[in-house]
């Protein structure tokens, strides 16, 4: 009975020893929360209409209280957009779907100094119906857009939020 007990506690016993390992990402790091830190970031425009959707999106990931803030750091994104069309209907020759496939170089650096704290490339593909309606595919384009700037938003917040703790 006793090699059994020995079993069914090391599990608890390991959690135990593993719980000071870890420690979570937005909570307290250094007297300061990473939500300020977060918050304090000046999303600079970026170009184009997927832009300006990736763009709200950084600055709702960001600071979704909508407040003013004093900016402590610069995050400059550039983005590429190309459409490619992987299914052609034999018949009438045409596209019958579409995916948006987006990258997204970004750079965030401290205001005032040029070292970058964390930079790279997110990408994020999105998927869509085409139809003979014109207009009917291009609010589906636009919503594949809007799909992908919340992926990248996402990925480009979870990266910043792991250097910005790193760093503390």
């Amino acid at each position: 009975m006793l090699p059994k007990l020995k079993f069914a506690l090391a599990p608890i016993l390991l959690t135990f020893s593993l719980g000071g390992c870890l420690q979570p990402m937005y909570g307290g790091i250094g007297g300061d929360n990473l939500r300020s830190e977060l918050a304090a970031i000046k999303v600079e425009p970026i170009s184009d209409r997927i832009g300006h959707y990736l763009g709200n999106e950084l600055v709702f990931a960001l600071n979704g209280t909508g407040s003013e803030i004093t900016p402590k750091y610069r995050l400059v994104v550039s983005v590429a957009e190309k459409v490619q069309t992987p299914l052609i209907d034999t018949i009438s020759g045409r596209a019958t779907a579409g995916t948006v496939v987006v990258d997204a170089n970004y750079r965030l650096t401290p205001v005032g100094a040029s070292e970058p704290i964390a930079q790279g490339t997110a990408f994020v593909a999105a998927g869509y119906d085409r139809t003979s309606q014109r207009f009917a595919n291009v609010r589906a384009a636009r919503d594949a857009e809007i799909r992908t700037a919340k992926a990248l938003a996402d990925q480009i917040q979870i990266r910043i939020a792991s250097a910005l703790s790193e760093r503390k």
